[in-house]
């Protein structure tokens, strides 16, 4: 049986804190700690962070969807606040279907049958996978660069040069170096991508330091060097995600209603058209 609990961990310490203190659920592997926001018979709406952010990402949206009556769901991933493995044997693992999984056990955890599903960047792509995946899950998608379901032998195919400089982090996880170098300078890295990725975004400390008490986990630089190693062929996976990775090669079709948006600012590699 589930349980939830609240924490002493607070979601918005500077700043706007509209998301309030976070409570903690056990679901699948995890115990994930979430914000929940507006009320309890509301429509859900579950709001899915990327890397390197976090929940509070949300919180300017999320108090507009309460006033409009929406129960909205903003979840720590893997290896981010709050959230940690029920036990310390389980492999941090990183793959797209995993986080997936995730999101449907955090789901299953809160008696949700089906929700509206957002995201950027890694959650966009766990928000894509839902919908194609479990679309009686999804009532409604919106994802932040579009379609993002991915495979190991698409990401084998060579990109032209200047799209493969802005992906120059994946290479450099892939070595030792890079994983000592992010495990060092974790916070130091993720300002970098910050500003590299939103060029023209004048965030001041007080706001990447809001999220960068994300990057305390315990699991996070485990999790974020698995997943891009194993995008790149370079890590192995578990064998229990090995159908649903089958299943996402094949590009599954998108049938729920669904909006896409992309920044007009955005420094990381952009959507083909």
């Amino acid at each position: 049986m589930s349980t939830v609990a609240q924490t002493t961990a607070t979601a918005g310490t500077t700043g706007n804190s509209a998301l309030g203190a976070l409570k903690q659920i056990d679901a699948g592997v995890l115990n994930v700690g979430y914000a929940e926001v507006g009320p309890s018979n509301g429509r859900t709406v579950v709001l899915l962070h990327g890397w390197p952010y976090d929940i509070h990402s949300f919180v300017d949206v999320t108090p507009h969807l309460a006033s409009a009556g929406y129960r909205v769901i903003v979840p720590c991933l893997r290896g981010y606040g709050t959230t940690s493995f029920l036990s310390s044997e389980t492999f941090r693992n990183g793959q797209p279907s995993a986080l997936a999984l995730d999101a449907s056990a955090l789901m299953d955890a809160l008696k949700i049958d089906t929700a509206i599903v957002a995201g950027f960047d890694w959650g966009a792509r766990t928000a894509d996978i839902v919908a194609a995946l479990w679309p009686q899950r999804c009532r409604a998608l919106v994802s932040v660069s579009g379609y993002l379901i991915g495979s190991q032998d698409a990401n084998k195919k060579p990109l032209p040069p200047a799209a493969e400089l802005q992906w120059w982090y994946q290479y450099y996880f892939a070595t030792e170096r890079g994983e000592l170098g992010y495990r060092q300078y974790t916070r130091d890295f993720n300002k970098l991508i910050w500003q590299l990725a939103s060029p023209k975004w004048p965030f001041d400390d007080a706001t990447f330091d809001r999220t960068a008490a994300s990057f305390d986990n315990p699991d996070h630089v485990s999790i974020v060097i698995h997943n891009y190693r194993w995008r790149l062929g370079l890590a192995q996976g578990e064998s229990q995600y090995d159908e649903l990775e089958q299943r996402l090669a094949q590009g599954p079709v998108i049938t729920v209603p669904t909006i896409t948006l992309e920044g007009d600012a955005n420094g990381g590699v952009p959507p083909t058209r």
